[in-house]
């Protein structure tokens, strides 16, 4: 049998929101692989590298050319047996590097039962039927928006931010307000149900809001916020200062200039997260990725303030997505309204915890070098992600077996990656796929060997019978 180390071509898309030519990780990690159809054009923005088997950019055996949607279905061992019938002979995950230049849209992703209807009916729009629960690392400082605040915040903004409740509504606001009074924070099931059905009645009314009144709203936020600074929406409240929020709009308005998304961040938590630092973001949570620093590449440094990140995602494999601001894209205003589960609470419950990846072996070298292996294991069966960072040459680490397929990019310095006899090189943009009960070994050949690995094992040892 052939030995499961698999070096991948993959594929990178090019949206308006990525970065623009080499200053893009996706597409350097692209380049890294040799390939007859894709050179990066400097003009061009590249945003996502897609490392999986979804169809709409599957990747493929750099040796061979066949899809690795091909080889894992022709050979189920390599996924596992129950993996493979499990999620019907495809890779259970999507692997992403995301470059972004400037805010992603607004968005939703469906669960599975609403997936396959927005499938069945738009699947122009809807390109699958799988659900799209997804995790976010922060390669370098990043922000975003996530989940809804609590409601106490949300209300401080609706008295503080005229243009905000002039677009909601001053009868939308009030009732607002009195439902949830007293019990912002009751953990009673009554009390929570009635909360997020006067979340969804007051978020709606802005959603639906008419884009001319939008416009003109906008124009009265953009210029209190350039006016106001500390005392800017109310000085804004326990999670964020009134100068970071204006700072805030403006910089979004710069970019989707009078938005509805300028209105939808006093709705959501604004996250920052440190290098490190993880987000789980579950099917019908509402998001949107913004923006953060470029410290990738040893040539990118001067770059670290000017808005722009690359940081490590990993999914669900569907590439189902509900818009509705931050976005020239199709919105889908009233699907996103009603799915959304309006669950409310500090961002702090949405952070990550990772954890020291317990069945790695690390040698002398990386011991003494500080080296680590880092476990992210969101509360979900599909994937988890190592974050392995080999700080001297010559520090090795070496991964038990698990009963399930893994993907690995290396993202920094270079070293090797083998499987049994099987030695390959990996430096910076390299991606393999390795295949289920097959020992991982990476080792260093610089100071500084930074790679990831998303994989998938069914109640095994990283902690999915918990999940």
């Amino acid at each position: 049998m052939q030995v499961p180390l698999i070096r991948l071509q993959c594929g990178v898309n090019s949206y308006d929101w990525g970065k623009v030519g080499r200053a893009s990780a996706a597409a350097k990690f692209a380049a890294a692989t040799p390939s007859s159809g894709f050179s990066i054009q400097e003009e061009k923005p590249y945003a996502e590298l897609w490392m999986g088997t979804h169809p709409s950019l599957p990747s493929k055996d750099l040796e061979t050319q066949r899809s690795l949607l091909d080889l894992v279905q022709d050979n189920q061992a390599l996924m596992s047996t129950e993996i493979s019938k499990r999620y019907g002979g495809k890779l259970p995950f999507l692997f992403k590097v995301l470059s972004i230049r400037k805010a992603l849209s607004i968005q939703a992703h469906p669960n599975k039962q609403l997936a396959e209807q927005l499938h069945s009916k738009d699947p122009d729009h809807y390109p699958d039927d799988n659900h799209k629960p997804e995790m976010t690392i922060a390669i370098t400082p990043f922000d975003g928006l996530c989940g809804f605040r609590p409601l106490a915040e949300i209300s401080h903004f609706l008295s503080s931010v005229p243009s905000l409740r002039k677009l909601v509504g001053e009868n939308e606001a009030e009732c607002f307000e009195k439902s949830i009074k007293g019990h912002e924070t009751s953990s009673s099931e009554q009390d929570m149900e009635k909360n997020k059905k006067a979340l969804q009645t007051v978020f709606s009314a802005l959603m639906k809001c008419d884009r001319s009144d939008v416009a003109a709203a906008a124009k009265d936020l953009v210029a209190s916020a350039k006016q106001e600074g500390d005392s800017f929406a109310g000085s804004g409240g326990p999670s964020n200062g009134g100068k970071e929020l204006a700072d805030l709009v403006v910089r979004l308005d710069s970019q989707f200039e009078g938005d509805i998304g300028l209105f939808v961040l006093f709705f959501l938590n604004y996250v920052k997260l440190e290098v490190g630092e993880a987000m789980f973001l579950k099917a019908d949570d509402i998001h949107a990725y913004l923006s953060g620093g470029t410290i990738l590449y040893p040539e990118s440094l001067e770059q670290s303030t000017n808005g722009m990140s690359d940081i490590m995602e990993c999914m669900a494999s569907s590439d189902n997505v509900v818009r509705a601001g931050f976005t020239p894209k199709f919105q889908d205003i009233p699907t996103l309204t009603t799915m959304l589960t309006y669950s409310y609470a500090p961002i702090s419950e949405q952070k990550m915890k990772p954890v020291h990846y317990p069945y790695v072996t690390l040698n002398s070298t990386a011991y003494s070098s500080d080296s680590s292996a880092i476990l992210y294991d969101p509360p979900i069966e599909e994937f988890s992600v190592v974050k392995t960072e080999l700080k001297k040459s010559g520090a090795k680490a070496t991964f038990e077996a698990i009963e399930g397929p893994s993907i690995v990019i290396c993202t920094k310095g270079n070293g090797k990656i083998s499987v049994g006899p099987k030695v390959k090189e990996l430096e910076e943009g390299f991606v393999f796929f390795v295949g289920a009960t097959a020992e991982l070994v990476l080792e260093s050949e610089s100071d500084d060997f930074t790679s990831f690995k998303a994989f998938c094992e069914l109640g095994g040892k990283e902690g999915a019978g918990d999940k």
